[in-house]
């Protein structure tokens, strides 16, 4: 397997890099079908990421995917709205949340009003677009005093079978532990939350976390049957993982609340 050479340390970057905006909009676009699967398999964000919009009455969920995010914000405190550019996760979220409005739409052109919410949230969102269209729509739609809040889930890689793990799913290895994403003006950093914690997960359903990510969904047959099997033997034989067994698969989770 060619999974049992060296590998490199954890990623530098602040951020996924892309060779040009094309390049960007083509990855993202990968996440247009498979919303059953990737609500299934994704996991929630801790609760501790809503202080950073407790302040906040109103809030859209900019890029929400199928809910996961907005579930959380979703509370008697608030009035919640959400969009996402594609229609298979609109269909979930819909489902998952049907007293929450949902339509189709980017963090660059939101349909909203000017100054119409006190909050916007991006969850694991805010690489796929373009900072700095995406930072002058969030002026235009947030209201004097308002947030701009955007946050990751990333698998904890500082564990070295997580570092392994992440690298034979192609995910959870794309910004450094302290990165900080890129903002343009006239928003300013104010707070952040940077957390780890542990989720519970059937080690088959590692599978099916592989097959939610951009590079799985973008691969041909072949490359995927590699990949499943890599992960396999990584599982079963390297771990010593059993079939049925619940493991613990670290995440970290960063979150960061701007202002102008």
């Amino acid at each position: 397997m060619s999974t049992r050479g060296t590998h490199p340390g954890p990623s530098r970057k602040s951020q996924p890099t892309f060779r040009s905006r094309a390049h960007q909009h083509t990855a993202a676009s990968a996440f247009v079908r498979d919303a059953d699967r990737y609500h299934d398999a994704r996991p929630t964000y801790p609760s501790a990421v809503l202080s950073l919009v407790d302040d906040a009455t109103t809030v859209c969920d900019i890029g929400a995917g199928t809910g996961k995010l907005t579930q959380l914000l979703n509370d008697d405190t608030r009035t919640t709205y959400a969009c996402d550019p594609s229609a298979d996760m609109a269909r979930v979220l819909h489902t998952q949340l049907p007293e929450v409005p949902v339509w189709r739409a980017t963090a660059e052109a939101t349909g909203l009003g000017d100054n119409s919410v006190d909050a916007i949230t991006c969850a694991q969102t805010w690489h796929w677009v373009d900072a700095h269209e995406a930072s002058s729509e969030a002026d235009r739609v947030i209201r004097p005093g308002g947030t701009l809040m955007l946050c990751w889930n990333t698998l904890a890689v500082r564990h070295p079978w997580v570092l392994r793990l992440s690298r034979i799913m192609h995910s959870g290895d794309v910004q450094r532990e302290g990165f900080y994403p890129t903002v343009a003006a006239p928003w300013r950093l104010e707070r952040e939350v940077r957390t780890e914690w542990v989720d519970m997960i059937a080690v088959e359903d590692c599978f099916e976390l592989m097959a939610t990510r951009s590079y799985w969904l973008k691969a041909n047959e072949n490359t995927r049957a590699k990949m499943e099997a890599n992960l396999s033997w990584y599982l079963y034989d390297r771990l010593g993982f059993d079939r049925g067994q619940t493991i613990p698969l670290p995440y970290r989770t960063d979150a960061f609340a701007y202002r102008r």
